[in-house]
């Protein structure tokens, strides 16, 4: 004691440095402490993960059972669209070559008297897209998908008919070998693309039909609004091309400044109302040509 009053200064500093070593010496032995237990805690998990890695992978039962529950519920929505969609589409019949060909003249007379009925002129010789059929019998395999597609055909000219055009110009059926064609490919700069192939059964067939009539603007919106409305067949319209007759606007009137004038004089207290008034748009013939899609559910 009698040196530490006597060096009090010395005293002090060795005190200090004494506390500040035991300070020092507390913080690497904790650092120490932590870094052991996050390395034993590291070894855990990574020896669980090389252990997890090893182990085959095999399905947890609720997760399985979930899984199932699933894929029946959805194969059950898809049976319900599909039988929906069946419902969307013209049966395919049996039907022999000769049945074939008897419904075809049946469809050609009915047609016809009810276009003399409705006042529609229909294209000489009209066989309603099957020419090649009316003196020559089709395969017996391919009468029941041609009976399916008289039908279709026989719909679309019933809903021409119910609209009143003034007249159907043309109807051509489209093969199966016009329709497989694609036009040229375009060159790109990172080289040609080739199709996406198509791989397994097709679950949707189209027939293409190629129609032309003439009519009022009208009757061709009601012709397109029954196509997309109607419930026994599935159309698709795929081209529209609508040609009005009158390629020019109507002429400018050199007495319609005086026409306003001439109006406001006439409505005087009893004086008649205007008539022989002159419609600028509405009036004129239009030509519809549309490329139609009849589909058929393979499914």
């Amino acid at each position: 004691m009698n040196w530490f009053r006597q060096n009090r200064f010395l005293g002090t500093f060795l005190l200090a440095f004494g506390l500040a070593a035991l300070g020092s010496s507390y913080f690497p032995w904790s650092s120490k402490g932590a870094f052991d237990e996050a390395k034993a805690r590291f070894d855990e998990n990574a020896a669980e993960l090389n252990r997890l890695q090893r182990l085959t992978p095999f399905p947890s039962e609720v997760n399985l059972r979930k899984m199932k529950t699933q894929a029946e519920d959805y194969a059950t929505e898809l049976n319900k669209l599909k039988e929906e969609l069946k419902t969307r589409v013209l049966p395919v019949t049996r039907m022999a070559p000769n049945e074939f060909q008897a419904r075809l003249r049946q469809a050609m007379t009915a047609l016809g008297d009810k276009a003399r009925a409705s006042r529609v002129k229909l294209p000489d010789n009209f066989f309603l897209g099957f020419d090649e059929f009316a003196a020559a019998l089709p395969d017996t395999a391919a009468a029941p998908v041609l009976g399916q597609q008289l039908a279709q055909v026989e719909l679309l000219l019933n809903i021409l008919l119910d609209a009143r055009v003034e007249s159907v110009t043309a109807l051509r059926r489209v093969a199966a070998t016009e329709q497989r064609k694609t036009p040229a490919a375009v060159p790109s700069p990172t080289g040609p693309r080739k199709p996406p192939a198509v791989d397994g059964p097709q679950l949707i067939e189209r027939t293409v039909v190629d129609v032309s009539f003439v009519s009022n603007p009208g009757a061709a919106r009601r012709v397109l609004n029954r196509i997309a409305a109607v419930n026994q067949q599935f159309y698709i319209v795929r081209t529209l091309h609508v040609l009005n007759e009158k390629d020019k606007g109507p002429a400018r009137e050199p007495d319609a400044a005086a026409a306003p004038m001439a109006s406001t004089t006439a409505q005087l207290p009893g004086a008649p109302g205007p008539s022989g008034l002159t419609f600028i748009v509405g009036n004129e013939r239009v030509q519809t040509s549309a490329r139609i899609e009849m589909l058929r559910f393979t499914f």
